[in-house]
């Protein structure tokens, strides 16, 4: 695991007049060091598959052809664009190439590239917590890793306003024209918040080629379209300054009419042609062929080959151009055609994304390329003009280190009286927030919510009430004079509520980037994303895919379940308590009283922002409980006993002289399992009920137990101790497999309810009924296990 560092720029901003002068570099300079970049990218790859021991056989991977495409883009912007200040998202499949340019400004030790996709080595695609050198965010989920930059944006901006010192600088997002298939890529640029975003720059590999072929039509004008619609700066660039020359010729009207017209897999085709061959097919047919047919009448070999390559995407001198246009008022998108595999053997044919070459084909490019394939990592001469402008950029590109700021202590008890009366779980979520700005205001203020527009539906209306909505600029709240207005929507920049649109992926893309603060630029968040629970599944890979990058956060999926009942089947969460034990660098809770969720909810905000931190997902409900079931302890060493076991994953909440079963039930089954060992005990059975709070710790401490895993196990202990195991009957409002291990504690009989079919509408009684988690099914399912 990469140590994290955090870098934090310069304060000094770089403006659209400086960027054009960082670096003076010499075409022939730039052009030799992209010829190392192609050499070294392929190179890396190729040892791992060809060079290095492979005794299991298993195929090793790496892509050529897409590093290939990328490097002309990556050089001139590494070399010429890139200031300190700047970030970039690099497509998964040029992960060499990243290396490959780390390796030639000082940040890479030789010793790594011979490692790629070795255990401890680096990795198949690129991760900021996992790769030895500098990564900015991390890649390889199709469509996520390219939005993150929107939202590494709007992150940056809420730190530099509310705690300053993080500066400015451009987030580049490198991606491929396959990637524009990913429904996340148009959820993001839709958002209403992405429009502001001037730092953004995408820039799109457009060598229409997929991964089994070449991409039918021609979408790059529709893409342009589309992006120009959102707001966006369109720049293309499509041809390179030889193709460009050969326009301005006789016949070079009608040669670009052709190329323009032609088809992407006819385009290809062409790629794999010899000059003799070219000759023939380039003209077409009609009126134009004649035209075309005497423009490279005058070319040689070499030039006509050289021509039908020479797109925007590899002609340095056009990305430089490109860079330097950028402006800086809103996002730019940059379409660069390119050939995937470009200069290699493969360049162009519809198979190349995984083929690699030979070994006489190595060879072959290393004499082409100027290098030896037996001396592959050789650097650049000392003195040289190419190791010269490599020593410049890592100058430029040098970004002080710094310690993060230590995150803000939170308490983990807010020494509130138990609530009485009935209440949920998801008002105790908006009440806690509130009372930590009275009673915690430093770590309260480090809190920043997220909702994708449904603030007020759940339960963060307080909230935002007292902290407001975060905008770049302050906005006229235009019904702050309206007596009916409850929910105050004032936009300022001090706010610390963050609204999206209804974009479930864009909320934990911005949560995810909020979460990675403390080791992007040394100032820790604590995030707080809301969303209905029966859409955490729509939003859980980028979610997860954000953790596993290095960004803390905490989910809250409300409400949950089948409880939601009226709302039937299409708004009823079923598997997303079990999701929760399963993720990675996560806690998941589901406490069932409002004391319980501050606790949990305060747990889980102290282990944010910080290195051996970890996010949270608590799943709430919106069923009214009757608070006084908690039996919280009034002494005040037994209510801290009882903090502890909530916070470590359960609570023996009912305790029977002669037990005969034990009711473990979660959530907002907790009053149905008190109702039924009621009832048990009534015809002679003693039941315990256990109240769990968070099944994801107590399977870790099972685990731990066993010597499987590193975690503390003595809550198992207490709230079930071996002198007291009895056959055990689970109960919650989703998948019953989710709570089945707890019989392995102590090896008991056991039984599962919960919901394992698609929801009804109906009353909650009813629901319960038809699911089987009702309290006489639970009475009935105890009977069972009792005889």
């Amino acid at each position: 695991m990469r140590r994290w560092s955090v870098v934090v720029p310069k304060v000094a901003s770089v403006d659209a007049q400086d960027r054009g002068a960082v670096q003076q570099e010499q075409p022939v300079t730039l052009e030799a060091v992209e010829r190392r970049v192609l050499w070294l990218s392929t190179a890396i790859i190729d040892h791992a598959n060809r060079v290095r021991p492979n005794p299991s056989g298993l195929k090793v991977g790496g892509h050529q052809a897409s590093s290939a495409s990328m490097t002309s883009i990556m050089t001139a912007l590494w070399f010429h664009a890139l200031t300190s200040e700047d970030r970039v998202s690099v497509k998964p499949h040029a992960s060499p190439v990243l290396h490959a340019i780390n390796y030639l400004l000082g940040e890479l030790d030789e010793s790594y590239l011979t490692t790629l996709r070795a255990f401890g080595g680096l990795q198949s695609y690129p991760s900021r917590s996992k790769d030895p050198d500098p990564v900015d965010y991390s890649t390889g989920s199709v469509g996520i890793g390219a939005t993150a930059p929107l939202w590494g944006a709007l992150a940056r901006r809420y730190v530099e306003g509310h705690f300053g010192g993080v500066g400015t600088g451009r987030q580049y997002s490198l991606l491929g024209d396959a990637e524009l298939d990913e429904g996340a890529i148009w959820e993001a640029i839709q958002d209403p918040a992405v429009p502001d975003l001037g730092e953004v720059v995408w820039v799109v590999d457009l060598n229409r080629q997929s991964l089994d072929r070449v991409v039918p039509g021609i979408a790059a004008e529709r893409l342009q379209a589309t992006f120009a619609a959102a707001g966006w700066q369109v720049i293309t660039l499509k041809y390179g300054h030889l193709l460009r020359e050969l326009f301005t010729r006789p016949g070079g009207e009608a040669l670009r009419a052709r190329i323009d017209a032609m088809g992407n897999p006819e385009y290809q085709r062409l790629l794999r042609c010899s000059a003799d061959q070219l000759r023939e097919r380039l003209p077409g047919t009609g009126s134009t062929a004649a035209p075309i047919a005497g423009l490279i009448a005058e070319l040689d070999d070499a030039t006509l080959l050289a021509a039908l390559r020479n797109l925007g995407g590899h002609d340095l001198g056009t990305l430089c151009e490109a860079y330097d246009a950028v402006d800086d008022t809103r996002p730019t998108v940059i379409f660069a055609y390119t050939v995937k595999g470009h200069r290699l053997p493969t360049e162009g044919h519809p198979q190349n994304h995984s083929s690699l070459l030979t070994g006489d084909q190595m060879r072959a490019l290393a004499d082409s390329l100027g290098t030896d394939l037996d001396r592959p990592w050789t650097p650049f001469t000392e003195g040289s003009a190419e190791a010269d402008l490599c020593a410049a950029a890592a100058r430029r590109l040098r970004r002080p280190l710094r310690e993060p700021q230590a995150p803000p202590t939170v308490p983990p008890d807010l020494g509130r009286a138990a609530p009485s009366g009935t209440g949920t779980t998801q008002q105790a979520l908006g009440r806690v927030l509130l009372d930590l700005t009275r009673q915690a205001p430093r770590a309260a203020g480090r809190i920043v919510t997220v909702s994708p527009d449904v603030s007020s539906t759940t339960n963060l209306g307080g909230w935002l009430n007292k902290v407001g909505v975060w905008s770049p600029a302050e906005r006229t709240n235009w019904f702050a004079d309206d007596a009916e207005t409850i929910l105050h929507w004032r936009e300022k920049q001090t706010g610390q509520h963050m609204e999206l649109g209804i974009a479930e992926t864009n909320l934990v893309g911005l949560l995810g980037e909020l979460g990675a603060t403390w080791s992007r630029w040394g100032q820790p968040l604590l995030p707080i994303g809301v969303v209905y629970d029966p859409f955490v599944n729509r939003a859980l890979e980028p979610w997860s895919f954000g953790i596993y990058a290095g960004g803390q956060s905490i989910l809250v999926g409300t409400p949950a379940g089948v409880t939601l009942a009226p709302e039937g089947g299409a708004h009823q969460s079923i598997t997303t308590p079990s999701l929760g034990v399963e993720q990675p660098g996560c806690v998941s809770y589901e406490p069932a009283f409002a004391i319980d969720t501050e606790w949990c909810l305060l747990a889980a905000l102290g282990n944010l922002g910080r290195p051996e931190g970890n996010s949270a997902y608590l799943r709430l409900s919106t069923r009214p409980v009757d608070q006084s079931l908690a039996a919280v302890p009034s002494d005040p060493a037994a209510r801290e006993r009882r903090r502890r076991q909530v916070t470590a994953g359960g609570y023996r909440l009912r305790q029977h002289d002669q037990p005969a079963v034990t009711l473990a039930a979660m959530g907002a089954m907790v009053p149905q399992a008190l109702a039924a060992a009621d009832r048990l005990a009534a015809l002679g059975y003693g039941a315990d009920v256990v109240c769990v709070t968070s099944p994801d710790l107590l399977f870790r401490a099972l685990q731990a137990r066993r010597g499987l895993a590193d975690a503390p196990d003595w809550i198992l202990d207490q709230i079930f101790p071996a002198e007291r195991a009895t056959p055990l009957l689970t109960v919650l409002d989703g998948h019953p497999h989710t709570l089945a291990f707890l019989a392995t504690v102590n090896n008991v009989p056991v039984a599962t309810l919960g919901v394992s079919g698609f929801g009804q509408s109906g009353d909650l009684q009813d629901v319960y009924r038809y699911h089987g988690i009702d309290t006489d099914s639970i009475v009935a399912a105890g009977l069972d296990l009792i005889d």
